[in-house]
């Protein structure tokens, strides 16, 4: 379509008002050079949930790179130093420059997206309940979204391609599914209590788990203010009141933090699995974000992965002859980086790994940099080996033997979360 002069804009619908969702509408809105008749390329309708209960809380997204990005104007706090701390309270400290990392609140993403949407031509925002995607009736390529808005009224919206973020209604089958789940406070101290300079990445000074591993997060806003979490790798959420008794035992008994005034919540959890996420439903129906695969099966990291995924759309959106295509439906992740996780979740699953070792050990014998690009998925294969060398080499091998003679099955309970 590109130097076709009248040219009719490609029609995009993208479901979902998460990370992956306000992140694909943003990177097509940068990336929508106008066409020979001076017009967008890109019809953009991004459909969020209206208030109620799908609509999901704020949270908190966070990543790291090497210098100003897109998003610069949503960047809640950044920290140049990082810190692992064993259950020994023996702690590793880092500096892994120029790496930083940096958190998102989703409040201030959504606000700056929307802003950018609302500068385009040809973008909107529109607030329904998406009931299901089909083919188009008219005979045409696409595929016609079914919704309802806000009053219930039906509403249909036909479009080329259709990129969905919305969680799958049952897991996939996997051989290893875990959890990342987690409880965080939002907490102001009666005195000055953190270095803003330093984020706590995992404190394992708190009491392990039968099954999976358990640790703090802290991630210090202000001197008398930071997010407190309560994490856990296991195949089961806890109840709200078995966060709070967790909760409250570390932030007074491990980190000391005194007085102190909750003054907001937020709670999730992530798949861990190696599960296969189906990314294309049909030619024109691609799921996006966790539905499609971008969480980091070892680790739960999403938001980076979102931003390679939606680069790699939008690009190929733009291509000429794009509209005689699939959609396309790019891997978030690399296969090798796919076949590592794998081994390491059913190493921790079966409790041949330490868990708590395994990541203290793996930031005290690697520089923090080369760590950070291995779970960011942008390491060398080079990088990659020596990292696989510094694990435990016994519990790893027998793993990795043992995987292609396990079934995949549903894990019971586990469901992914919104992306």
């Amino acid at each position: 379509m590109r130097g076709t002069p009248g040219a009719a804009p490609l029609a995009l619908v993208i479901i979902g008002g998460g990370a992956a969702g306000l992140s694909l509408a943003d990177c097509l809105v940068r990336h929508d050079r106008r066409g020979a008749d001076g017009g967008p390329r890109f019809d953009i309708t991004l459909v969020e949930a209206p208030e109620g209960p799908l609509r999901p809380a704020p949270r908190t997204w966070c990543f790291w790179d090497d210098g100003p990005g897109a998003y610069e104007e949503a960047v809640t706090a950044q920290w140049s130093r990082l810190r692992i701390t064993g259950p020994d309270g023996e702690s590793v400290e880092a500096a892994p420059a120029p790496l930083r990392y940096r958190m998102l609140r989703s409040t201030a993403f959504e606000q700056l997206v929307h802003a950018r949407l609302a500068a385009h031509p040809r973008a909107r925002v529109l607030r329904a309940t998406v009931r299901h995607v089909r083919g188009r009736t008219d005979g045409r390529p696409g595929a016609r979204v079914h919704a309802e808005d806000p009053t219930g009224r039906p509403l249909a919206l036909d479009a080329r391609y259709v990129f969905d973020s919305r969680p799958s209604a049952r897991p996939p089958l996997a051989r290893t599914a875990l959890l990342q789940h987690f409880r965080g406070w939002f907490v102001r101290t009666d005195r000055p209590r953190f270095d803003q300079g330093t984020a706590d990445l995992m404190d394992f000074r708190v009491p392990q788990p039968a099954h999976g591993l358990a640790f703090g997060y802290v991630l210090p806003l202000a001197p008398d203010r930071a997010l407190v979490e309560y994490t856990e790798f296991s195949r089961h959420p806890l109840t709200v009141p078995a966060y709070e008794r967790a909760l409250r035992a570390y932030t007074g008994e491990v980190l000391g933090l005194g007085g102190l005034t909750v003054e907001d919540v937020e709670q999730g959890a992530v798949p861990m699995t190696d599960g296969r996420f189906p990314r294309r439903t049909t030619s024109a129906h691609v799921h996006i974000g966790t539905a499609g695969g971008a969480t980091r099966p070892a680790t739960g990291y999403t938001f980076a992965a979102v931003q390679r995924q939606s680069r790699a759309i939008a690009e190929a959106l733009g291509r000429p002859g794009a509209p005689h295509r699939p959609a396309p439906a790019p891997a978030p992740h690399r296969r090798r980086d796919l076949a590592m996780d794998a081994v390491l979740l059913r190493a921790l699953d079966t409790g041949r790994v330490d868990g708590p070792r395994f990541f203290t050990d793996l930031f005290r014998r690697t520089p923090a940099a080369q760590v950070l690009r291995f779970l960011d998925g942008a390491s060398t294969p080079l990088e990659g080996l020596r990292i696989g060398l510094r694990c435990p080499v016994g519990p790893m091998l027998r793993s990795a033997v043992e995987l292609p003679l396990l079934p995949r099955r549903t894990a019971p309970g586990a469901r992914p979360a919104h992306p």
